[in-house]
């Protein structure tokens, strides 16, 4: 009962003291003051309204040795509630005491960075730049009263955080000294003197922990801030460093200084080894590029590949460097300081890389139809010539002896007779000196009508590596005499002797592919068609159809490469004069044939390109799959009698 009239009494002299002046000089003195009692004098001093929570209970305390401005009573009162875990949200006109572990959900007002004050609960939302707000979290959280909060948004690199306003203050004072440039995890540039920017990174790579060689997007889930990303620029010969942390980079700074330092010998001799280049072309090209002068073409050669290559003269062995290749092994040697070392090294990385292959479908059809007719009427009169009286001889005599269609042939021997109709009027046998007896043909009537239709499809199949020739020849391999002589002279025996060339006949693809970079093919295509046509006692006669060209096509499209079509039509006509002339009855008296060949030859490429092993795989399986298709047509049906040859086995493709 005193203790609440000692607080009634100190109300009344503080409110007594208000109504003195605005801003004059009071006196506080509350001992064991009741919170509700203190607020209500409070209020009255300030002009506040005061809405407090039932769960605030209990007294406080606020003596003060000398008067305070009234413009300082609010703030000596939030204090005295912050020390009893309680505390004041403005809210309009309204302000809330509450406990403190709950004000934070009826918010203070969000304002400007530097307005928050005192013992006010304020909500600031920090907007970072350098560091990241996930990482510096952490960093903040310990020094926020356990019942206020701090947060991280990703999305703007933002904090947002409830706390009083001293410690704003001084949350955005540690703030702006650790969000700075070069602590939030920029790329640092190192660059190098004498090291090779390759050989440096391998090296911090082992020796430092939690190193990444790529990109940070490689980091997955393991913290950023304990990752630190090294990469090399082979152009500058230099090393960039990117972490979170200026201590590792520091770090970095010094191991790379004890790195790039100048070694005693003038040259050093690296050996690296090649995956996908040929050694003694890509030494050729870069000891051009040492020598400042072009490299020879390459040219290859059954024995001993490119020319050129590892047993030319040291012409790399200029200032700058030597570079030697060891065909055996497929490697460089390469003798020169590290930082030129390190400029050959980024050309040898940039050549050695696996090249594209290019899979050639081709598809040659050629058609030929022959067509031939002939109809005539051969007549003849022979008396028996062994008669002394003169006698009359004639006829008509069409197509040259041995054709199997002339009537003084069919008068010799009746079986050399070509195919087709033969009619004839036959009178017995007569007898012609020098020759014999011999039917005593009157009249041959003769008909004949061919036709002879071929067709050839031939689909020819090339895989080879990007800018290398593939050929592909199927036929036969036939002798042509290109001399000879024979040696008589006193020698009793005769010894010819004949010098010969072997010729490819038949079907020959020759292609060389170029692939760009935009997927387009560059294909320089020969392709020859070849047949036997006669053997003469001058030699081998042939048929030849041959295209060569330089066409620019798309991946997987298909190119019409050329085409032939021939017609040849031939007419012959053998007659009686004035006779053979006659409508109708002139036809008994002449001898007709005609031919005609037509002849149509197209070619169809189609490049594909095969740029890794998956497409090449593919392509393999869809070739092997149509194989085992054709192996099972061929197999031959069961037959109770004979025995059965199965076809040969393929292995099966692996996978």
């Amino acid at each position: 009962m005193r203790r609440a009239s000692l607080a009634l009494l100190a109300a009344c002299l503080l409110v007594a003291g208000a109504a003195r002046g605005a801003d004059e000089p009071v006196t506080l003195n509350f001992v064991n003051a009741d919170i509700e009692s203190v607020a209500a004098a409070v209020g009255k001093m300030t002009n506040r309204n005061f809405l407090i929570d039932p769960r605030v209970r209990g007294t406080i305390n606020i003596v003060s040795s000398r008067p305070v401005p009234t413009s300082s009573v609010y703030g000596i009162f939030l204090s005295a509630l912050r020390l009893q875990g309680f505390t004041a949200v403005e809210s309009g006109n309204v302000t809330k005491i509450l406990p403190e572990a709950d004000a934070k959900l009826h918010g203070g007002a969000a304002g400007p960075r530097g307005a928050a004050r005192g013992d006010q609960l304020q909500t600031q939302v920090y907007n970072l730049k350098y560091t990241s707000a996930a990482q510096l979290m952490p960093v903040l959280r310990p020094i926020i009263s356990p019942n206020n909060t701090i947060a991280a948004f990703p999305g703007n690199n933002s904090l947002v955080i409830t706390d009083y306003g001293d410690n704003l203050r001084r949350i955005e004072r540690i703030i702006d000294a650790i969000d700075r440039p070069g602590g939030g995890g920029e790329p640092v540039v190192i660059p190098l003197r004498y090291a090779a920017a390759a050989d440096v990174l391998q090296t911090l790579n082992r020796v430092l922990p939690d190193s990444v060689v790529g990109t940070p997007g490689q980091a997955g889930a393991i913290d950023q801030s304990a990752r630190m990303y090294l990469a090399q620029d082979p152009r500058t010969n230099s090393i960039v460093v990117r972490s979170e942390n200026p201590a590792r980079i520091e770090q970095v700074r010094s191991l790379v200084r004890q790195l790039d330092v100048q070694t005693g010998t003038a040259a050093n001799v690296h050996v690296v080894y090649l995956k996908n280049a040929e050694a003694t072309r890509v030494a050729q090209t870069l000891r051009g590029i040492l020598s400042g002068e072009a490299a020879p073409v390459q040219t290859s050669s059954p024995a001993g590949g490119a020319q050129g290559g590892a047993g030319a003269q040291p012409a790399g062995a200029q200032p700058g460097g030597m570079v030697q290749a060891d065909p055996a092994s497929n490697a460089l040697l390469i003798s020169a300081p590290d930082a030129v070392f390190a400029h050959i090294k980024a050309i040898i990385d940039k050549l050695d890389v696996r090249r594209a292959q290019v899979y050639v479908e081709a598809l040659i059809v050629e058609m030929t139809a022959d067509n031939a007719a002939e109809f005539g009427v051969q007549w003849q009169s022979v008396p028996d010539l062994t008669l002394p009286q003169s006698q009359g001889l004639g006829g008509t005599n069409f197509s040259g002896t041995g054709t199997g269609a002339n009537i003084t042939d069919a008068s010799i021997n009746l079986g050399s007779l070509g195919t087709g109709i033969n009619v004839g009027v036959v009178r017995g046998q007569v007898t012609i000196p020098g020759i014999g007896t011999v039917t005593n043909l009157a009249m041959l009537a003769r008909a004949l009508e061919t036709t002879a239709k071929a067709n050839i499809l031939s689909t020819p199949n090339l895989l080879t590596l990007d800018n290398e020739e593939a050929k592909i020849v199927i036929g036969q391999n036939l002798p042509f005499i290109t001399g000879q002589y024979a040696q008589t002279g006193s020698a009793t025996t005769v010894t010819p002797f004949q010098t010969i060339e072997r010729r490819d006949v038949g079907l020959t693809l020759r292609v060389k592919p170029q692939v760009s970079e935009g997927g387009t093919v560059r294909l320089q295509i020969y392709q020859e068609a070849s047949a036997v046509r006669d053997v003469t006692s001058a030699g081998v006669v042939t048929d030849k159809r041959a295209i060569e060209s330089m066409v620019l096509i798309d991946d997987g499209q298909i190119v019409a490469l050329g085409g032939l079509v021939q017609d040849d039509v031939r007419v012959g006509v053998e007659k009686v004069p004035l006779l053979g002339d006659i409508p109708v009855l002139g036809h008994l008296f002449r001898y007709e044939t005609r031919k005609q060949t037509k002849t149509n030859l197209m070619v169809f490429l189609r490049p594909v390109v095969l740029r890794d092993a998956v497409t090449h795989s593919t392509a393999s399986a869809e070739r092997y799959r149509r194989m085992l298709e054709e192996q099972q047509a061929t197999k031959a049906p069961a037959h109770p009698i004979l025995p059965e040859y199965p076809p040969p086995e393929l292995p099966p493709l692996g996978d």
